[in-house]
């Protein structure tokens, strides 16, 4: 089972999700930036890594707040969220098309990739969350 992290980051009530860029697996579905663990990483190295990478801030990841798992056609995956701080930079998408902060009650608005639904119906008591 692959595992993948995303980081739940909250500034003046609103959330940060980003948008799978054209040509990506799950193109189109907005997620809770993050990536796939690699050998040796700890999930807050792995996080804060992603993030650099993903959305070219510096980060401290923090303690893990929901998982969720999903299976498809490309295999099962276990998505860990980690809270998560951006210390240094502004966000930009460099691996996504679009960011956003939302505030959590428009989560709905949002077509969130399947794996990402759960966590955010844990978070943020949002059980009506799409899936796509």
């Amino acid at each position: 089972m692959k595992i993948v992290t995303a980081a739940i980051i909250v500034s003046q009530g609103k959330v940060l999700i980003a948008r799978r860029r054209r040509g990506d697996s799950m193109e189109g579905f907005w997620e809770f930036p993050g990536g796939s663990l690699e050998p040796g990483e700890t999930l807050q190295e792995c996080l804060e890594r992603e993030l650099a990478e993903e959305l070219c801030v510096e980060a401290i990841a923090g303690d893990v707040v929901a998982e969720s798992s999903h299976c498809d056609e490309r295999g099962a995956l276990r998505l860990i969220a980690l809270r998560a701080e951006i210390v240094s930079g502004e966000p930009a998408p460099a691996a996504h098309d679009e960011i956003a902060w939302v505030d959590p009650r428009d989560l709905a608005s949002y077509r969130l990739s399947p794996a990402d639904v759960p966590i955010a119906g844990l978070l943020f008591g949002r059980k009506d969350v799409p899936g796509g």
